[in-house]
């Protein structure tokens, strides 16, 4: 917290901020303003809504700490940028973002709002270090339906891989040590990212679909016709690094391909193959220098990683718990929801390298550091507070029930 301290200008928001945190990182079942300001002690949740939506403070000051903390502790030259989007799902059409739209948080399109994330992948740990909220057309061409939602003036439609590429230039130019990018078929079939960073000399390992054209010195061909084409010979058995259950073992294959003209650089077309289904996948590469295939399969590997990320964030500090609708109260709690997972994984990286585990135990993960923490800050509130919450509560909803009844009977012909 002293990291980020100096971003308040008053001491309220900045001592709130860090009971919202502590929050963040308790062992509460659902995190949301309620929730935080009875844990915290407060009489309402009005402060909590305050700090998120109308105090003086500057999320993306913040967002740029966090990288500085990532990378300063979990320090790799070799580290691996990895892209990729989540989805919450959500009611209505007023939060900011919202709309029917594919998700592969439910695989198939729902009513939800949709976030593209940065994540510093390295060897010692992995956290993001950057978002961006992802506003479809439909809100970017109703001015009036942004500004309902607080969206500044002037914001102009961008893509997915659009958004991918302003976070990785934002944290490159920050002096994040990192050699690759890593991302899904969204980015990977995106043209403009990866000649945006091809000028950067910066490699990538990026999947694409099966019928995306490559080009080689045969002609262009759909990736799957190459895959075809393959001589036995040349696949090689390779791990991606280890998981939950193991090394995980594919096949690999490498096909070079043309890149652009008067450009120097290695290309090619990376397959990977299920040893047991037989099912391949396929990632466009460059490297500003040759490097052998080992290395294109370690990065490759890496982009799980977001998985991960995604789901101890959400599952530990509350990513996706949020129930703000407009476009500062967003960034402000992803933001913080960033910063606690961010502690948990230096914290069980640090503990790894200078306590590791001794014989017959696991190693502390984030999951086990959270309940060590939340039982150490966790505060003790007496029977007339927790009696004074329920009435606030039980109060709110009955006003809500009443307009709700209202609002329908008045709509009835």
């Amino acid at each position: 917290m002293s990291r980020i301290a100096g971003r308040f200008a008053r001491v309220e928001p900045r001592r709130r901020v860090r009971r919202l945190v502590s929050g963040l990182l308790s062992d509460l079942p659902r995190k949301n303003c309620w929730t935080l300001a009875e844990h915290a002690g407060d009489a309402t949740p009005d402060g909590m809504q305050h700090l998120l939506h109308r105090a003086r403070w500057d999320a993306d000051a913040i967002r740029d700490d966090i990288r500085d903390y990532v990378v300063e502790h979990l320090h790799d030259t070799e580290a691996v940028l990895v892209v990729d989007e989540t989805g919450d799902l959500k009611k209505g059409t007023t939060t900011v973002g919202v709309q029917r739209q594919y998700t592969g948080t439910a695989g198939r399109i729902e009513n939800a709002q949709v976030a593209v994330y940065l994540v510093y992948s390295a060897a010692h740990g992995h956290a993001a270090i950057d978002r961006a909220l992802y506003v479809p057309r439909s809100w970017t061409e109703d001015p009036d339906r942004c500004r309902s939602a607080g969206i500044p003036d002037g914001l102009v439609f961008a893509t997915k891989p659009q958004l991918a590429a302003r976070m990785v230039a934002r944290a490159l130019d920050g002096g994040t040590p990192a050699r690759w990018v890593a991302g899904d078929e969204v980015y990977g079939d995106n043209p403009h990212l990866r000649t945006a960073l091809e000028d950067r000399r910066t490699g990538y390992v990026l999947a694409i679909s099966s019928t995306d054209p490559v080009t080689t010195q045969a002609g262009k061909f759909q990736a799957t016709t190459l895959a075809a084409r393959i001589p036995k010979r040349a696949w090689q058995r390779l791990s991606t690094g280890s998981g939950a259950k193991g090394e995980r073992y594919y096949d690999w294959a490498q096909v070079e391909v043309h890149g652009p003209a008067g450009r120097l650089g290695q290309w090619c077309l990376l397959v990977r193959r299920n040893r047991r289904t037989g099912e391949l996948a396929y990632y466009r590469c460059y490297s500003p220098h040759p490097v052998p295939m080992p290395e294109l399969v370690r990065v490759a590997g890496r982009r799980w990683t977001v998985e991960e990320t995604f789901q101890a964030s959400k599952g530990l500090t509350g990513l996706d718990e949020h129930q703000v609708r407009r476009w500062t109260s967003w960034h402000r709690w992803v933001t913080l929801a960033m910063l606690a997972h961010a502690f948990l994984a230096v914290t069980a990286a640090t503990e790894r390298s200078n306590r590791p585990a001794p014989d017959g135990l696991a190693p502390l993960t984030g999951n086990e550091i959270k309940h060590l923490f939340a039982a150490l800050i966790s505060p003790i509130h007496d029977l007339a507070h927790q009696l004074r919450w329920s009435h606030w509560r039980r109060r709110h909803q009955a006003r809500a029930r009443h307009c709700h009844y209202r609002r329908q009977a008045a709509s009835r012909p």
